[in-house]
């Protein structure tokens, strides 16, 4: 393994060498094939590869990176991959978009007029703050770290407890799930605590057991890291969601540059062996949501589960080779971006009256969504809604240019810039200055934008669960400070 201390600090630069080499060639074939005006694909290209530079610079935020990097792939990547190799055919809907140099040219526009307003918030805002020479080894939250040193085994023995009884029962009552209609409706509002703990509760949990671990020099420091993990995929499947490497990646990255802040070397053994296991959690809760969502109703104990759309995907193949179907287009169609712009940069519906209605959309189960309705030919229309969910997602970017305003567009991207700044910087002061816990809510912040524009005015909820959250840490740590005082900590630890 000494080899390899040696080698993984390499590795950053063989790897951007190789992503920046085959990011050319892509972008020499797209350009070739580009059906409008070329200069104006290359200008896309500069303005969305700047964007993910900007977000991993020294003076980045995490909200910077993830913003970054969902907008990289659900714009500048699809947008290569299905004019290089696809003719410009796109696997999601794009309403009247007829796929013209003209329509193009302008949905490149619009969307880089987006995330060029991103880069500008993002300088603007680095002057004022930014985590280049924050360094955390001393105990921010010493009531919650005291407890968590005395109590080691009982709290990390809740919380795999609490992870399972919610993962398990969330799974068989079918209390929250996406896509799905709910099929339990607990009193009290315990529904929304589910949701809550699912979606990024318990994650947050993890990401502070994760900092007092590794902070108290804790020898066998590769059992909370395997935990964090597991919760991720307990909590995804419960979910009957594809999306694991959300929160695991926010976490991890978090702690990668908590590390690095703290000037703790990363061994070679421990990355490899936490990759190797990320990738095993990762497949497998792929294709353990895929298994269950085509298998729901002949195994019985998911409640009133059906779907069309994946059962059209089993209807003629064995299961295997339909998981993998469905798995497929994950990679590249999951990520909201580059159709929701084409849509309604083409559509003659735009203007402050399609604005004014869409922030009068509701939250409701049993129907499709105000982007199906009026932007897009959605195959949602004649479905059944009785007992699953669907809808389409436009896009913050797609949203903000309801009303066909290139500066109102601008305007509004360079606020969402700042809003997500200014919530990481309250989740830094509130939260411990955990970089972990920053990195976990920024990267929750940016998906919400990034998939932005189903009932819009519902994101409050969103929100306000987020500064509950941090609210439930700051106090308890405040709490618990009331009965001791701060431990002594070696000044660095090494892993």
């Amino acid at each position: 393994m000494h080899f390899l201390n040696k080698t993984i600090p390499k590795l950053p630069q063989v790897c951007l060498s190789l992503f920046c080499g085959v990011m050319a060639v892509l972008t020499v074939i797209a350009s070739i094939n580009y059906p409008g005006q070329a200069h104006i694909y290359l200008l896309f290209t500069v303005i969305s590869n700047v964007l993910l530079y900007v977000g991993f610079r020294k003076k980045a935020l995490f909200f910077d990176a993830f913003i970054g990097v969902f907008f990289w792939l659900g714009f500048w990547l699809k947008v290569t991959l299905r004019v290089g190799f696809t003719n410009g055919v796109f696997r999601e809907s794009t309403g009247v978009f007829d796929g013209s140099g003209a329509e193009f040219d302008r949905g490149l526009l619009v969307a880089s007029c987006g995330l060029l307003a991103l880069i500008v918030a993002t300088l603007i805002r680095e002057r004022f703050f930014c985590y280049q020479r924050i360094q955390s080894h001393e105990v921010t939250q010493p009531g919650l770290f005291n407890f968590y040193q005395k109590n080691r085994k009982l709290v990390l023995t809740a919380f795999v407890l609490l992870l399972l009884a919610v993962g398990i029962s969330n799974v068989y009552f079918g209390i929250y799930q996406r896509g799905e209609v709910p099929h339990t409706i607990l009193p009290y509002g315990l529904g929304g605590i589910y949701k809550w703990l699912l979606l990024f509760g318990l994650s947050s949990f993890a990401a502070v057991i994760l900092k007092f671990e590794y902070h108290s020099g804790k020898s066998n420091s590769y059992l909370v890291a395997i935990l964090s993990l597991l919760e991720n995929f307990i909590s995804n499947v419960s979910l009957l969601s594809r999306g694991m490497i959300l929160n695991s990646a926010a976490l991890f990255y978090g702690l990668f540059k908590d590390w690095k802040s703290n000037s703790i070397i990363l061994r070679g053994r421990f990355l490899i062996t936490i990759s190797l296991i990320f990738v095993l959690f990762f497949a497998g809760s792929v294709f353990a949501v895929n298994y269950l969502r085509s298998n729901a109703a002949a195994l019985g104990f998911i409640r009133g589960y059906s779907t069309e759309i994946d059962a059209e995907l089993f209807r003629h193949e064995e299961d295997l080779a339909a998981v993998q179907g469905m798995t497929t287009p994950l990679f590249i169609d999951r990520w909201v971006g580059i159709e929701g712009v084409l849509a309604v940069s083409s559509s003659n519906k735009v203007g402050w009256d399609l604005w004014r209605q869409a922030w009068s959309e509701v939250y409701s189960d049993h129907s499709t969504s105000f982007y199906d309705l009026n932007l897009v030919k959605s195959p949602y229309l004649t479905m059944d809604t009785t007992k699953n969910h669907y809808i389409s997602l436009p896009g913050i970017v797609a949203f903000l240019f309801y009303p066909g305003s290139f500066l109102f567009l601008f305007g509004g991207m360079f606020l969402i810039g700042l809003i997500g700044a200014g919530i990481e910087f309250i989740t830094y002061k509130l939260g411990g200055r955990n970089l972990i816990l920053c990195s976990l809510l920024g990267q929750v912040v940016a998906f919400r934008f990034a998939s932005f524009g189903y009932a819009p005015n519902q994101t409050y909820l969103l929100f306000g669960s987020l500064f509950l959250n941090l609210i439930i840490i700051y106090a308890a740590d405040k709490i618990l400070s009331l009965r001791g005082r701060r431990p002594d900590v070696p000044a660095r630890q090494r892993h």
